[in-house]
């Protein structure tokens, strides 16, 4: 069956595209020769779709004010577009969808294209095959079948059209035709080849969850390796982007105990393995970016950091190597102290609106009784600085009612409670006297924000007095 190879650019955000360009432009563009890039909007989407077994489909935004306003928000939502340009690959008339992670140039991408449009899995027929396919710098995944029909290998051909985008796999009959001519393989087998750890792991399990889990487990490092050398970085983004804990150590590498750190280091992983935490070493040399983002800077010496799925995160600083058993072994049993990333409280906070970090706000949010107007923002952001005097004129207006605080919490410097949910700067929430909490949205003007304030607050002392906790002496909370 032919397939075909078509590349369609989809604006994600457009309907009437050519709105954007004159007339005369839109003419021009029809009159030239027919392009292999299709340009798609919501109306023909799915349409063209259907049509194909094989699509690659490019999400891009023409940033236009037409464009903005008419965006098929849908469909981003649909195909989890989360920015632009995203690249997914339509298999089998958009029943198969998957992220494009190859190359971003043109050869590389062509060149990726080409592998993907063909089988997901090479037939290797001699030792030829094998060493053209199989590298020792990434991990390559065979089948091996006395004959390439049953259960057991269409399970295995599932497993590799799903998995296609991110690993290579192929298939033989003869175990012998492999690395090392293992001769050891009298039944089917999938064998896993790596360029670390143990180099090579078999499973016979063909049922298609454990398949992929399998592959997905044995192709991380027990120990991901973070540094300069770009072999590493697949790995590290899959480390960071694992649903599991994250346990990190950070150090110079050119560090005399570096042997004996990794060394302590591994055995933990080693013990730890399958139980829900992963582990990375990062040179600090190569990862400040990732060492500054638990709010730590170089001068912190050797530091050891765990981040649960959740965000909660634990450190220690300073360590030694025979510190990092004992360590792990205290934070599993539960009896580790979380660590939040956190500016200094302010000694002086006399502006009208207060400076609020990670280890205040549940002081000054939560527990002050008052009605708190909070924007999280970043210092480098434009939108921020134009609301800046905007929230100043808020907190003027404000500054004799000693039931409401305007506040702002610098989102790139300290830890965000659970409680807010940030994705872009700045947000703004609101949480009443009795920690009622709601997003703002509205206009950012002055009047809007002060009427949100006074329509949302709590002001009837009695109610307040009934709803807020008071501890007695008793230790327990009385209504």
């Amino acid at each position: 069956m032919a397939v075909s190879r078509v590349w369609i650019h989809f604006a994600v955000v457009v309907l009437l595209v050519s709105s954007c360009f004159s007339p005369a432009v839109a003419e021009e563009s029809v009159s030239e020769e027919p392009s292999s890039v299709l340009t798609l909007d919501a109306a023909n989407f799915s349409e063209t779709i259907a049509k194909h077994p094989f699509i690659v489909v490019e999400f891009y935004a023409p940033w236009c004010g037409h464009c903005k306003r008419l965006a098929p928000e849908e469909l981003a939502s649909k195909y989890e577009v989360k920015g632009f340009p995203t690249l997914k690959i339509l298999r089998n008339e958009g029943k198969n969808i998957q992220d494009y992670k190859g190359p971003r140039d043109a050869d590389g991408i062509v060149e990726h294209l080409k592998k993907q449009v063909g089988p997901a899995s090479a037939e290797i027929k001699s030792s030829e095959d094998a060493s053209n396919l199989i590298s020792e710098k990434k991990v390559f995944i065979v089948g091996v079948f006395p004959e390439y029909s049953g259960e057991q290998f269409k399970n295995f051909i599932t497993v590799a059209e799903k998995l296609r985008s991110d690993y290579d796999f192929g298939h033989t009959s003869d175990a012998k035709f492999l690395p090392h001519g293992d001769l050891t393989i009298n039944q089917p087998t999938v064998r896993l080849f790596k360029p670390f750890d143990e180099l090579l792991v078999d499973t016979q399990d063909f049922n298609v969850d454990a398949l992929e889990n399998f592959i997905e487990a044995s192709s991380v490092p027990s120990v991901t390796i973070f540094n300069k050398d770009p072999s590493n970085h697949l790995y590290v983004t899959k480390f960071f982007n694992s649903p599991h804990a994250k346990a990190m150590l950070f150090l110079n590498f050119s560090n005399g105990n570096f042997d004996s750190f990794k060394s302590k280091f591994q055995d933990v992983a080693e013990h730890y393995k399958g139980k829900g935490i992963i582990f990375l070493v990062g040179d600090l040399d190569a990862s400040q970016g990732a060492f500054q983002y638990f709010g730590l800077k170089g001068g912190a010496g050797t530091a050891i950091i765990i981040q649960n799925n959740d965000g909660v995160k634990y450190l220690k600083v300073n360590l030694e190597p025979d510190h990092i058993a004992t360590w792990l072994k205290e934070y599993k049993d539960g009896s580790l102290t979380p660590f939040t990333k956190s500016e200094p409280i302010p000694e002086v906070n006399d502006e009208p609106v207060k400076i609020v970090v990670a280890n205040s706000l549940k002081d000054v949010v939560f527990n002050s009784g008052k009605n708190v107007l909070l924007e999280f923002y970043a210092p480098w952001c434009g939108h921020c600085k134009k609301l800046a005097p905007i929230l100043d004129e808020v907190a003027v207006s404000f500054e004799n009612d000693a039931n409401v605080i305007i506040a702002k919490m610098d989102g790139t410097t300290n830890d965000i409670p659970s409680e807010f949910e940030v994705r872009g700067y700045p947000t703004v929430y609101f949480s009443s006297a009795t920690n009622k909490i709601m997003q703002y949205d509205g206009d950012r003007t002055a009047e809007a924000i002060i009427n949100f304030i006074q329509k949302n607050r709590d002001t009837d002392k009695e109610t307040l007095d009934k709803e807020i906790p008071v501890q007695s002496d008793s230790g327990k909370d009385e209504l």
